[in-house]
C-alpha cells in the first residue's frame, strides 16, 4: 500500500516538472518571437552625433568666411563714398566712369546712362578736366566706351576731355590701368553704390587716392541678383588684391583724343 502511494507521488512530481519545463519553453519561444516582430529602438551612437556636430561647424565656417570678407570690403571703404554736395571744391586727376551693358543699337542701359549722367555732372562742376571712360571696347560688334563717349559729347563734354580705356574688362583691371597706364594718383569713381565698395577697395590696394560717387538715380531691375553676385565678386577681388597680379591688356595704351598725349 505504501509502495503504491510512493509511486503515485512520484508520478505527480514528474507531471508537475514536465509542465514547468513546457511552460518555460513556450515563454522563451514567445519572447523570441516578440523580439523579432518588435525590434528594439537603439539610441544613436555617440560618434554619429559627434560627426554631425563637426559637419555643422565646418559648414558654418565655410559660410561665415565669405560673408566676413564681404563685410570687411564694405566697412573699409564706406567712408570714401561722397555725395554731389560733398564733392564741391574737390579736385582729382580724372573722373572714372565704369562701363556696363550697351544695347545692340548703341543705347546705354539705364544703369550705364545713370553713371554717365553723374560723371558728366561732376565734370561740369569742375571736379576734373578728364573724363575717363573704362569698359569693354575690344570687339567691333560691341563697344561700351564708344557709346559712352558719344553720350558724353551729346551732353556737352568736349571731345578733348574724353579718354577711353577700351581694355577695362573688369573692375580690378580698370583700377590697375588707371594707375599704371594713366599714371593717375587720384580718382573720382562713378558707378552704382553696391559696386563702389569693391571698386574703391581695389583702388586703395593699388595705391590710388580715390573717392566714389553713387550713380543710383533710380531702382534697377534684378538688383537682388546683383547684390548676391557682388558678394562673390568682392571675395574674388579681395584675394586678387593680396597679390596684385598684372591683368591681361595691362599696358595697352588709352585711346586719347586728338592733340592730347
Amino acid at each position: 500500500m505504501k509502495g503504491s502511494q510512493i509511486e503515485q507521488k512520484e508520478k505527480t512530481v514528474n507531471c508537475q516538472t514536465q509542465t514547468v519545463v513546457q511552460n518555460a519553453d513556450v515563454g522563451g519561444h514567445m519572447q523570441t518571437h516578440d523580439s523579432a516582430a518588435y525590434p528594439r529602438h537603439h539610441k544613436p551612437k555617440k560618434h554619429h552625433v559627434k560627426r554631425w556636430m563637426v559637419t555643422m561647424i565646418i559648414a558654418a565656417i565655410i559660410t561665415a568666411i565669405p560673408l566676413e570678407i564681404d563685410r570687411y570690403v564694405v566697412w573699409s571703404t564706406q567712408d570714401q563714398i561722397q555725395t554731389m554736395d560733398q564733392m564741391k571744391g574737390h579736385k582729382s586727376d580724372a573722373i572714372l566712369v565704369l562701363g556696363a551693358y550697351v544695347q545692340e543699337d548703341g543705347t546705354l542701359s539705364p544703369m550705364l546712362q545713370d553713371r554717365m549722367k553723374v560723371g558728366i555732372e561732376l565734370f561740369k562742376a569742375g571736379v576734373s578736366e578728364r573724363l575717363l571712360l573704362s569698359g569693354d571696347g575690344n570687339a567691333e560688334e560691341y563697344d561700351e566706351t564708344a557709346a559712352m563717349k558719344q553720350y558724353a559729347m551729346e551732353n556737352g563734354v568736349p571731345e578733348e576731355a574724353i579718354i577711353r580705356d577700351d581694355a577695362g574688362l573688369s573692375t580690378y583691371t580698370s583700377m590697375y590701368r588707371a594707375k599704371q597706364v594713366g599714371e593717375y594718383d587720384s580718382l573720382v569713381v562713378v558707378t552704382q553704390k553696391y559696386h563702389l565698395y569693391r571698386s574703391l577697395y581695389a583702388a586703395n590696394r593699388l595705391g590710388l587716392d580715390a573717392v566714389g560717387v553713387s550713380a543710383d538715380l533710380q531702382g534697377y531691375w534684378n538688383q537682388l541678383k546683383r547684390d548676391i553676385r557682388e558678394i562673390l565678386a568682392r571675395n574674388k577681388d579681395f584675394f586678387q588684391c593680396i597679390t596684385l597680379p598684372e591683368p591681361s591688356h595691362a599696358t595697352d595704351p588709352y585711346l586719347l583724343p586728338q592733340g592730347r598725349n
